[in-house]
């Protein structure tokens, strides 16, 4: 009985056993804050960027609409869901292997004995009945092998489930982007066609005074050569909205409604543009592209303990209890019972140094583990660090380049009324109107620079996974207009 109890006491704490390497969270390669440009206004929003919704972050109600279609749906997101059911069905089958599988099965046979190996010398016919409960190759998993391998298959899951998570955010930024874009394509294009009909009006004007001998050939030629520059700026600015549209509607997996709330102007656009960017060791928590590194680097950490259990002695039972008779009506009677238990123990002596190899290949998938993880938090630091940077760099350019606009304009209004009076000569309303033109461009550009940046600084800070926020968030400041 003392035997018996030991024997059971080691299988016991063998079974609890596991060969993987205790694991630690490698430590994070960045600076441990964003210093000054990390740091909120003075009043404002003191929430994390995950725990704002995107309806919260965005209160255009056409580009909610868009991103709602989005999430609906758009194939990527669609290929990581599926990603998903495959990972948690994978782990199903390898955590399966942890418990015995128990089948049943009833057999008859009919047989027949040679003569010369029958006891009696005379050839016979024999029919054996069986009904059996059986357990087939179970592994008593003394040195956590099969439990490793269900571990890392479970890590995989959950990294799989992250990098979906992953993929949503990235999504809702991503159409948010491209109707950012779609919207600086049609305002791009209003400034082209208002500058063709300026142009136009101007080349008529300039066509008057040349009929009247007041102006030269050379400024007929200049103002037609502005009016067809007009026309080819007008004629690219058709092509990157109607592509711009195109990007929209492969982003939202369908054409666009006709039933759309009505777009907003760039500069009625409220994103919400003081988010606290916190410590960089909050991003390993707010970011899910982070979390899917590290259970990958769980993974290859628990595939390292099922690598070195292959080392070691593998108990497998196969066993089955049931009856057995010659007599069909005789199969449930007294004197049927039929049982065999056959434990089996393989020891790995010679593998021309296979187990080896993979215990190399499980360790080097680690430090590959390792590296990646660590890259991800590189990565998302700097994303944050660019975001941050360029935030307040763009608000001082956008003020700067309203200026420029503003006094391009007031130029070639001064210098239009001085020719029309013959004053100044068309070269000087040339330069003029083209530097409107090229004002309002760059200006354009910047403020859909801006509010992209806010957008990606959001994603890269974990905003956009929650559709709406836990309280609500006060409108942003109106954004800087013509």
């Amino acid at each position: 009985m003392k035997m018996r109890f030991l024997a059971l006491s080691i299988s016991a704490a063998l079974a609890g056993c596991s060969l993987a390497p205790e694991y630690t969270q490698p430590v994070a390669p960045v600076p441990a804050d964003w210093g000054e440009r990390g740091q909120p206004q003075a009043g404002g929003e003191q929430r994390r960027a995950v725990d704002i919704g995107w309806r919260q972050f965005f209160n255009d109600a056409r580009l909610q609409r868009l991103i709602e279609l989005g999430l609906e749906n758009n194939r990527d997101l669609r290929v990581a869901i599926q990603n998903i059911e495959v990972a948690r069905a994978q782990y199903g089958v390898t955590r399966a292997d942890q418990f015995p599988a128990i089948g049943a099965n009833a057999q008859a046979a009919r047989n027949r004995v040679a003569e010369g190996q029958s006891p009696t010398g005379q050839a016979s016919l024999g029919t054996t009945y069986q009904v059996n409960l059986g357990v087939t190759a179970f592994e008593l998993d003394l040195f956590g092998r099969v439990r490793n391998l269900s571990q890392a298959a479970l890590a995989q899951y959950l990294a799989t489930e992250e990098a979906w998570r992953s993929t949503h955010i990235a999504l809702v930024a991503q159409i948010a982007n491209a109707y950012l874009n779609e919207r600086s394509a049609e305002e791009a294009w209003k400034i082209a066609d208002d500058t063709l009909t300026v142009r136009r009006e101007s080349f008529d004007l300039v066509k008057l005074r040349y009929d009247a001998g007041i102006s030269s050939e050379v400024e007929l030629s200049q103002a037609e050569s502005l009016v067809q520059t007009a026309e080819v700026a007008k004629a690219v600015a058709d092509r990157n909205r109607a592509q711009a549209g195109n990007a929209l509607q492969l982003l939202i997996g369908q054409s666009l409604p006709a039933d759309l709330p009505p777009a907003r102007p760039l500069s009625e656009q409220r994103l919400l543009a003081d988010i606290p960017a916190g410590l960089s060791s909050d991003l390993i928590q707010q970011r899910p592209d982070i979390r899917a590194a590290e259970q990958q680097l769980l993974a290859a950490n628990a595939s390292i303990g099922a690598a070195r259990a292959a080392f070691f002695p593998r108990i497998a039972l196969t066993g089955s209890f049931g009856t057995a008779s010659t007599q069909l009506d005789g199969l449930f009677g007294s004197g049927s019972l039929a049982w065999s238990f056959i434990p089996q123990i393989s020891l790995p002596i010679f593998t021309a140094g296979r187990n080896q190899a993979n215990l190399d290949i499980a360790e080097a998938r680690n430090h590959i583990a390792v590296a990646n993880y660590e890259k991800s938090i590189q990565q998302a630091f700097r994303e944050v660090a660019d975001g941050l940077d360029a935030k307040e760099t763009l608000e001082r350019q956008i003020q700067a380049q309203q200026r420029v606009a503003d006094a391009a304009r007031r130029s070639f209004e001064l210098v239009d009324i001085r020719y029309r009076n013959g004053i100044e000569g068309y070269l000087q309303v040339l330069d003029a109107q083209r530097e409107v033109f090229n004002a309002e461009q760059a200006l354009l550009s910047a403020q859909t620079l801006r509010l992209s940046n806010l957008v990606e600084l959001y994603k890269s800070l974990g905003g956009g996974w929650q559709e709406t926020g836990l309280t609500p968030v006060a409108e942003a400041p109106p954004a800087v207009t013509n």
